[in-house]
């Protein structure tokens, strides 16, 4: 079957091609959030089901609820590929179906406003550093554009001058949020690695 049309390339990595999450693609998907077959691989669902359920769920039922979520309409996120290599994932959706973040205390709604929110950046090892987090973060812009999203919003976290973990980088950079547009709403009370994370968000009617 073919893939998916392509939601855009990224100006800064024009080899990287953005597409939608499906289906036939979740095997692709599989390769960049569960590479080691880890029964506790988080598989990009700890906003999207509330606390007790992820914490029941064990892995191949995460993987199923995934791939369940894969073949609903809008899909989870978007995929970055090099060539038909996955290098990237970026998971994304309506705030009102993530359900644990709707219900955060430390990143609460600031309006009623039926904003998507970006939660979570992966990039496969040997591709940091190239481009591929800002070819996401530009298909998730495009794939909550054409779904009808009026408000997209990040909760990156604030580096402050110090270089950022790898536990902590995965919500993405206030510098990388800022570079495609979006403003800073205000911080939040949630922290990534001791850091500050900051609400921001971009208009996109």
């Amino acid at each position: 079957m073919p893939a998916p049309a392509a939601l855009g390339r990224s100006g800064d990595a024009p080899r990287l091609d953005v597409r939608p999450a499906t289906a036939e693609l979740f095997d692709d998907l599989a390769s960049l959030l569960n590479p080691n077959g880890n029964e506790r691989a988080c598989w990009c669902l700890s906003y999207r089901i509330t606390s007790a359920d992820y914490s029941a769920l064990r892995g191949e039922q995460r993987a199923g609820r995934v791939r369940e979520l894969c073949a609903a309409r809008p899909g989870p996120g978007v995929l970055a590929y090099s060539g038909e290599l996955p290098v990237g994932w970026c998971g994304l959706g309506p705030r009102s179906s993530l359900e644990r973040l709707k219900r955060s205390r430390t990143m609460p709604p600031v309006d009623d406003l039926p904003v998507w929110s970006v939660v979570c950046f992966v990039v496969r090892s040997g591709y940091r550093r190239r481009g591929v987090t800002r070819a996401l973060l530009d298909g998730a812009i495009d794939y909550a554009r054409s779904n009808g999203a009026p408000v997209l919003e990040g909760y990156p976290v604030d580096p402050g001058g110090v270089r950022v973990s790898s536990g902590a980088a995965h919500v993405g950079t206030t510098g990388l949020f800022e570079a495609a547009g979006f403003r800073r709403v205000h911080e939040t009370k949630a922290r990534a690695d001791r850091l500050p994370r900051w609400l921001m968000r971009l208009d996109l009617a």
